[in-house]
């Protein structure tokens, strides 16, 4: 009958007004096996979609996600208008696959200066579509099943997914702070590891440490006796390092960034990972990069051509000439990274005076433009929080986004679940912003604190 009707199935139940009939359909049409995919189990959740979405839904001051709302210098917005608008057609096309020339070269000049190392741009370089990207092609391409993978507590969140797909185990080891002394304010120094703790995580099964100086959320910047003791363990255990240096220029207080890949025997086993969107403060360019030996690379570059292939050409174009544009003033007052480590220090000492201001007390970061806080005294001032599964510094900041208009970043986020709670009495906050927005903040955490305490 169907067939000298022409229905289909679905149809011909549907004309027949024979619900049942057709709820049965329906149920035969949808997948009986298990659609995820195992590796996926347990990383769905996401602090940043959850908190931006918040932020987009509550008018609110945004010192949550750490992207600039100030215009990223001159001389880039004009490389990158230069790319798109020009007369070179052949950058609105395909460009070489691990990195445009332009931009691959001017890497291995600069930073083959900085390592003491002749880089090689076709070996030693790899483009990758933001930080991110290059993060992901390092586990992928270097962490198997059953591998170990130390991650330095309080981490950059991706860190612990990425190591789970790639089939890996997170080994973490805490920064523990330390007294600051009466009357001074804690610093990001202040935290250190423990050499015996640190070196226990090291065993026949550790296949890389995760290295992020200036560390995201603290702000800490690696001491160079702390990064020669990692750098020895390494080198002892036979075991990589995957070196976040995204906030390479944002160091503060006459701090000296030290690359771990230019300590005697690191260069072999180290990638390090750099960033446009944090260094030119264009983070929606999404243009990343690797440095590290070849014999590392070759492995990232399978991963990256089997998953991205390629990375926008303009965009690449413009972050090429923004470097040529830093070698030449390398280190001279009018250098852009010199002006603005200056200019972010003067924004987190102003958010330190607000924070303190709004009764928090701050964690003075050495580098980065993020800040850590410790809100406990604002505690008693919050109606009681349901209490639940959920960390009590992220149901902290929903209340204040919805209550006092402020946005800011749980720090039990860049914990591994059996520290989370010990940590929930910190958030963290975003001081990358232009003076209307930290005059914003200020005005509210102030405002705050008239509320508690009368004028």
């Amino acid at each position: 009958m169907l067939r000298r009707s022409g229905l289909s199935l679905g149809q011909y139940f549907l004309r027949r007004k024979n619900r049942a009939g057709f709820s049965w359909y329906l149920n035969k049409t949808k997948m009986s096996r298990p659609i995820q995919a195992r590796r996926l189990e347990g990383l769905d959740k996401n602090v940043w979609v959850e908190f931006v979405k918040l932020a987009a839904t509550y008018p609110a001051v945004n010192l949550g996600q750490g992207f600039p709302d100030l215009p990223p210098p001159d001389f880039a917005k004009e490389a990158f208008v230069k790319a798109v608008g020009g007369e070179n057609i052949m950058l609105h096309q395909y460009t070489r696959v691990f990195g445009h020339p332009a931009l691959v070269t001017i890497l291995a000049r600069f930073f083959g200066k900085l390592l003491g190392q002749e880089l090689d741009p076709l070996t030693n370089v790899l483009v990758t579509v933001g930080a991110y990207e290059a993060l992901f092609c390092c586990f992928q391409a270097l962490v198997d099943e059953g591998d170990e993978v130390i991650l330095i507590e309080p981490y950059f969140d991706c860190y612990e997914p990425m190591a789970k797909m790639a089939g890996g185990t997170p080994v973490f080891v805490q920064l523990r702070p330390k007294a600051a002394g009466a009357g001074k304010l804690m610093s990001s120094g202040d935290w250190q590891l423990d050499p015996a703790e640190l070196a226990s995580r090291f065993t026949k099964r550790t296949k890389a440490i995760v290295l992020n100086s200036p560390n995201n959320p603290l702000g800490k910047v690696f001491r160079r006796e702390e990064m020669e003791f990692i750098a020895d363990l390494c080198v002892k255990h036979d075991v990589l390092c995957f070196s976040d240096e995204v906030y390479e220029w944002l160091v503060y207080d006459g701090k000296e960034h030290i690359r771990i890949a230019s300590l005697p025997g690191m260069w072999d086993r180290t990638i390090t990972i750099g960033s446009a969107g944090k260094t030119f403060s264009t983070t929606g360019w999404k243009v990343g990069w690797t440095l590290g030996p070849d014999h590392l690379l070759k492995h990232l570059r399978t991963v990256h051509q089997n998953a991205v292939y390629h990375c926008p050409t303009a965009a690449q174009e413009a972050v090429a000439q923004a470097f040529q544009r830093e070698l030449d003033h390398y280190g001279k007052p009018d250098s852009y990274f010199v002006q603005l480590a200056q200019e972010m220090q003067q924004k987190r000492d102003w958010l330190v005076q607000s924070l303190i201001a709004g009764g928090m007390k701050p964690i003075i970061p050495e580098g980065t433009y993020f800040m850590m806080a410790d809100y406990s005294e604002l505690k008693s001032e919050v109606p009681d929080l349901p209490d639940s599964e959920e960390p009590y510094d992220s149901r902290f900041i929903k209340w204040m986004i919805k209550n006092k208009g402020l946005v800011a970043i749980p720090v039990s986020a860049f914990y591994g679940t059996p520290h989370k709670r010990n940590f929930d009495h910190l958030i963290r906050f975003c001081f990358v912003k232009e003076e209307a927005t930290l005059k914003a903040a200020d005005d509210i955490l102030r405002r705050w604190r008239l509320e508690k305490t009368g004028p």
